[in-house]
């Protein structure tokens, strides 16, 4: 099975935080998008591997996800060595997509950074030839995607670009609220986080509502691209 867009986190719920809203639109016009998770989350204050992961199938589902896949990675120690390098190639063989859409170029939790460039590396890696890797005991073809961008989390980044997700918000904070452990809840006995508060959940919808407002939508989401994007013409441009 293919994907035409494999969108990674660092952690289970990076993806749906970062561009779920982008993703759900895009599975609606028909796009196969898969979600590869390169840690379990296992250092998070709240919740445990097993409780993530029900919370990962979850969103999964609510999304409309084709396929879901986490490479348990070590959290909190992720780096740019040869293993996790050849561990993402081979899933980006595996599903061969067009786009990658990976964490933040920079950001609070170390993590996000280090799996940006982690990420980044990989997908030039993928398109070496002479870099073989395995699929169930098949050699794999090689596969460079042609773009990869980064979604915007924690810290305030400018966007290169903006998608727009009026009409697809809600479904993105189902997605999110799938992680009950995660976020807020004002009837749990765990600790509180940075992103367990009531002003975090509603940061969700007025963050994508001032991308809206700066680039004449209702609510978008913003990315960050590693290269010089070039339109055919302008009939995608909205606004």
């Amino acid at each position: 099975m293919t994907c035409d867009i494999l969108a990674i986190g660092a952690h289970p719920d990076d993806v749906e935080l970062g561009c779920g809203g982008t993703i759900v639109k895009l599975i609606s016009e028909g796009k196969k998008i898969g979600i590869i998770d390169l840690t379990e989350g296992e250092l998070g204050t709240r919740g445990t591997r097993d409780t993530r992961a029900a919370e990962a199938k979850n969103a999964a589902e609510i999304m409309g996800i084709s396929v879901r896949e986490n490479l348990k990675l070590k959290d909190g120690f992720l780096n740019n060595s040869e293993e996790y390098q050849l561990k993402i190639v081979e899933k980006i063989r595996k599903y061969r997509p067009e786009i990658i859409l990976a964490n933040a170029i920079d950001d609070r939790h170390p993590d996000h950074a280090k799996a940006a460039k982690l990420i980044s590396d990989a997908c030039f890696l993928s398109g070496l030839r002479k870099i073989e890797t395995y699929d169930e005991g098949a050699l794999q073809e090689v596969w460079r995607p042609k773009h990869v961008f980064h979604y915007i989390q924690w810290k305030h980044i400018v966007p290169d670009f903006v998608i727009d997700i009026t009409g697809f918000l809600d479904q993105k904070i189902e997605a999110c609220m799938a992680y009950k452990t995660q976020f807020y809840d004002p009837n749990s006995d765990e600790p509180v986080t940075p992103i367990a508060t009531k002003d975090f959940l509603e940061s969700l919808t007025y963050r994508a509502q001032d991308l809206g407002r700066l680039s004449g939508v209702t609510y978008a989401e913003g990315f960050t691209t590693e290269k010089l994007l070039a339109f055919k013409n302008f009939d995608g441009i909205i606004c």
